[in-house]
């Protein structure tokens, strides 16, 4: 070939272009994207709205339905739901991959913009906008040492607009903070005898807050606009509103009401190592890099760090650049070790440092061109893509060795340096390309494929291809320039070494099995056969699951009180569950608590609720592992008295949702309640089901209003007179705005405490009639306490139930075939319907889609081959190095206890191209040999012997290149372990099957294509 002609004659070129790649390479290192995960472009948009206060059913009857009927016609929309709870409401629409989600987004703002005006009057301004699973915050910060309000105000005033403006960051949001607010606490009997109403009260405010442009004047040459400005600065200005009664009177707002500035109740509370805290938490933007962003934030954090109060305490709560930094660190270290094991094999095999450094110089050039062509194509530098560069470090140097091994092979013939390395080179060049192409073709259809496996996995692919086209390069360019400098006295015969003798001893031995299958080859092809059955028959014993998780020392604990419990006595429980942590101080390193926050920053949390989020001190510093720490806080506080205690390890995974999830639709949803029971009760002794449960198991204490139309109207009253005025008694009413020191204080109408308490209060609540006399509510209305849903689901617009469950010590797989068994036996009426969701689908649709890449992975191959061949018989031969696998996949997973995970099966995929390169370096000399007139018996014990030390050198090295990855060394090795025990149980028992196997069907075929063309010539003759 003129390339590798032209590196051995221009050495000095060869070494400039590598100079410029290297330093290429490392301008491209410093400016990719560092992540814990590969990006997941999922085209998924929400909507979300609050609406104060209002009960599950309400958001669902007035917010989400009507936001429902407006974006359910957009093109493109695949599934929509809508999750409605108090005070918020969440409406998720998934489109169609390839949808472009920017223009989608724009016409679900229209679509949401024109029932904006039919939403309720108190429901907040809808919000759209791009919904990634992965956009979590970055980065917890605790502010801790003096009152909530005042922290509140620091974080507003001081942190937030600071932090804000640094590298990466997209928002802060604070969470636990108390603000300030002004309120109007009124007498309604005193309100009602002076002819007043609430009503009245907010007219007049908000009639008595305005400012206005009046027009214009002339002074000399100038027009000098008029304002007046008539908006409240105080809460003097407040006071000194003036009401005018029905006998017009008038009078000062304090003298008819209590006015004054109050801490606003949220119903919420926040602690960081049991001190009153405000939280922050950082968001970065999607092309930021999460380790620099969270840097940028530090780094802030120390400059304004002195400008606080002394009394003022600021600390880091969470920081997943940590764990990013650690994961990343333990696959670099990962790849070292792999380096070195694969260095080491090669001073075993060639007994020379000038010889390994030939081939061992090829690694660092591909992982750094690598990154390279990462840069390039927007790959970001993540426990993925890094794993991959860790599970192709020993295939970087298989074309190397090969190219090497025959180089001196001729320079042991009598060739001289360069004729040895230029004949050596080109005899095996095509052989090289075309097996390096048949391993980076099978990673083709997973990079076209669709769906979360191809979004996860086409990084690894493209990393690990691009680590292979360096190497490939490398091979035929470098290897031999290098070569025909450097091995000089390196290739001189010498002394024979143990190692020498020992593989003359495998030769040998080889040789003689060579000549054994040979000789009995229906019995070795049975043999093959009987493998690889008891290997499938492996495969349900091993199970599957969707992706492992990774342990960032972190653990959750969920605390579930009786719902409608007070956040007082929340506050008794968690102190109890405080007090216990203490004891776990030694591992504990922050923990955060958090009662009766919502969801995505939105209303609907609960008092009844609380949540403690714990970061481990790091895992080199406490001997226990996170899941024992986990188990033992479990086991202490399951007695905590008055609540139900969930602890669970958080995870760095990307499954989505519950493993298992079953979801229950039709039209009632009384009936879908009682089907959810059943499939609860049906499950629930499923072995391996942890903790099954309805979404409507919960349900809270609920206070029905029902008016009596007529008894209301003899009154002169409406419902939705009677309605307001119940909500103004009970959460007030929210009169007007104003601004104060820059800051904007809402003024709010209340009724006392004492008025407002008890079931009593509410029964005896005056409600003013047309002609000014206040009558109790329970005179015109039925008050009915019932149990009422916390939460109400709906998909593609029908009411929808979900039953959620955890897994034990069984695989994913296993329990989903058996929760859908007991699911076929429950008659559903008739228009309900099931569908089993969760990690569980994504697990089913994901290898479905690998299934498909597997196949068309398979045709890449043959299809490479039958080029590199010119014949389609030879392929085939090849192709039987297949089979084989699978001996190798299913005794590894079943050996080291894992299951057949997504990462495992792109591990499969991975060997449909690597295992065959044995066997086309294995053919392929056996037909160079038949062409210089060896017998096809000859050509077959002499390629053999002759090619096994290759082999043994490529497979070798691939396999400890992985064997760090595979014991799961370091933190986020976890994603990579069933991929590396994968390739290295299946290419290493592939590779005893190709020097046996292969040699048996080379003949057999080669029977076969000689009857064939005697056929063909007796035709023609």
């Amino acid at each position: 070939m003129k390339l590798i002609q032209t590196s051995i004659n221009r050495p000095v070129g060869v070494i400039m272009i590598v100079a410029a790649i290297i330093a290429l390479g490392f301008v491209s290192l410093r400016n990719l994207t560092i992540d814990l995960y590969p990006d997941i472009d999922l085209p998924v948009a929400v909507v979300s709205t609050t609406y104060e206060e209002a009960a599950p059913q309400d958001v669902e009857q007035l917010v989400s339905r009507p936001v429902e009927g407006a974006v359910s016609s957009l093109e493109g929309l695949e599934v929509l739901q809508s999750q409605s709870q108090q005070g918020a409401s969440l409406i998720f629409m998934q489109f169609s991959t390839g949808v472009d989600l920017d223009s989608a987004l724009l016409e679900v703002r229209e679509a949401v913009s024109q029932v904006s005006g039919v939403l309720p009057e108190n429901a907040g301004e809808p919000n759209v906008l791009r919904f990634d699973p992965q956009a979590l915050p970055i980065m917890t910060i605790g502010l801790s040492g003096d009152t909530p309000q005042e922290l509140q105000q620091i974080a507003e005033d001081q942190l937030v607009p600071y932090l804000e403006r640094q590298g990466g960051v997209a928002s802060i949001s604070i969470e636990g903070g108390r603000t300030e607010e002004v309120q109007i606490e009124i007498d309604r009997a005193e309100l009602a005898g002076l002819g007043l109403d609430a009503q009245s009260i907010v007219q007049t405010l908000n009639a008595s807050n305005q400012a206005a442009t009046a027009g214009s004047v002339d002074k000399g040459d100038k027009d000098i606009r008029i304002r007046v400005n008539g908006e409240f600065e105080s809460v003097d200005d407040i006071k000194d509103t003036v009401i005018t009664t029905e006998a017009g009177d008038r009078l000062k707002l304090d003298q008819i009401a209590t006015v004054e500035k109050r801490i606003e109740d949220t119903g919420t509370v926040s602690e960081v190592n049991d001190e009153t805290a405000v939280v922050l938490s950082a968001l970065k933007k999607t092309d930021a890099n999460t380790v620099e962003t969270a840097d940028n934030i530090r780094a802030a954090m120390e400059e304004v760090a002195p400008d606080l109060p002394d009394d003022v305490q600021m600390e880091t709560v969470l920081d997943t650049s940590e764990f990013i930094k650690v994961s990343i660190n333990s696959v670099i270290m990962n790849i070292l070790i792999g380096g070195l094991f694969a260095i080491a094999v090669l001073l075993l095999f060639l007994k020379s440092i000038r010889a390994t450094l030939v081939i061992g110089i090829s690694i660092p050039i591909a992982i750094i061109s690598t990154f390279t062509l990462m840069y390039f194509t927007g790959e970001t530098l993540n426990v993925l893509t890094m794993g991959g560069l860790a599970l192709g470090i020993g295939m970087m140097v298989d074309s190397s060795i090969v190219i090497l091994e025959n180089i001196v092979r001729y320079r042991q013939l009598g060739y001289s340096m360069k004729e040895a390395s230029k004949t050596g080179a080109t005899e095996l060049a095509p052989a090289v390309i075309a097996s390096a192409t048949t391993t980076l073709v099978v990673f083709l259809p997973i990079m076209l494929v669709e769906g979360i496996a191809s979004e996860l996995f086409t990084p690894l692919a493209l990393t690990i291809s691009f680590a292979l086209i360096a190497s490939l390069a490398v091979s035929v360019t470098l290897i031999p320039m290098l070569s025909s400098k450097l091995l000089t006295k390196a290739m001189q015969d010498g002394k024979r070494y143990w190692f020498d003798n020992l593989l003359g001893k495998v030769n040998r031995g080889y040789q003689r099995v060579l000549r054994k299958v040979l000789k009995f080859r229906k019995t070795t092809v049975f043999a093959t056969i009987l493998a690889v059955a008891g290997s499938i028959a492996l495969i349900p014993l091993i199970g599957t699951s969707f992706i492992p998780d990774s342990d960032q020392g972190q653990i959750e604990i969920d605390v579930s009180l009786e719902r409608g419990t007070a956040l007082q006595e929340t506050e008794k429980v968690t102190s109890a569950i405080s007090e216990r942590l203490e004891g776990f101080g030694d591992v504990i390193d922050v923990h955060y608590l958090s009662i009766g926050s919502g969801e995505m920053g939105l209303a609907g949390g609960s008092s009844d609720r609380a949540s403690y989020t714990i970061q481990l001190i790091d895992p080199g510093e406490r001997e226990r592992s996170t899941r024992e720490v986990m188990e033992d806080i479990d086991a202490e506080l399951q007695s905590v008295v008055g609540a139900e205690v969930e602890v669970t390890e958080m995870s760095a995974g990307l499954g989505t949702g519950s493993p298992i999830q079953v979801q229950l639709n039709g039209q009632e949803n009384e009936v879908l309640n009682e089907l959810a029971d059943q499939v609860v009760f049906m499950i629930e002794d499923i072995e391996g089901i942890v903790a099954p449960s309805s979404s409507t198991e919960d349900s809270e204490p609920q206070l029905d209003i029902d008016v009596d139309p007529s008894k209301a109207s003899a009154y002169g009253l409406t419902e939705q007179q009677v309605i307001s005025d119940v909500q103004l008694m009970f959460q007030g009413q929210t009169a007007t705005r104003y601004r104060e020191d820059g800051e904007e204080i809402e003024v709010r109408l209340v009724t006392p405490v004492d008025e407002n308490s008890s079931v009593a209060d509410l029964e005896s609540a005056p409600i003013r009639s047309a002609t000014g006399e206040l009558i109790p509510l329970s005179s015109i209305a039925e008050i009915e306490q019932i149990e009422g849903p916390v939460t109400l689901l709906r998909e593609n617009q029908q009411p929808q139930v979900n039953v959620t469950a955890d897994i034990g010590e069984r695989d994913l797989g296993s329990v989903t075939a058996d929760v859908e068994e007991e699911l076929e036996q429950l008659n559903f009426p008739e228009g309900y319907t099931y569908e089993v969701g969760g990690q569980a689908q994504d697990m089913e649709e994901a290898f479905g889609d690998l299934s498909v890449a597997l196949m068309f992975s398979l045709f890449l191959v043959y299809a490479v081959m039958a080029v590199q061949f010119e014949n389609f018989l030879f392929p085939f031969i090849i192709m039987f190095s297949l089979p084989a696998t699978v001996v190798g996949v299913a005794g590894g997973l079943f050996i080291t206890g894992l299951p057949l995970s997504l990462p495992a099966f792109v591990g499969v995929i991975m060997l449909a191209g690597i295992v065959v390169n044995n066997a086309i370096v294995l053919v392929d000399y056996i037909n160079i040999l038949r062409r210089r007139s060896y017998s096809r018996y000859d050509a077959i014990l002499e390629a053999g012997p002759n090619r096994l030390r290759p082999i043994l050198m490529t497979t070798v090295t691939t396999v400890l290149g992985m064997v760090p990855l595979a014991l799961g060394i370091g933190q986020g090795a976890e994603a990579q372990q069933p991929l590396a025990v994968t390739i290295i149980f299946g290419l290493t028992v592939s590779s005893f099957f190709t020097l046996v196997l292969i040699p048996v069907v080379y003949t057999y075929f080669d029977d076969l294509s000689v009857k064939i063309s005697g056929f063909f010539r007796k035709r023609v003759e």
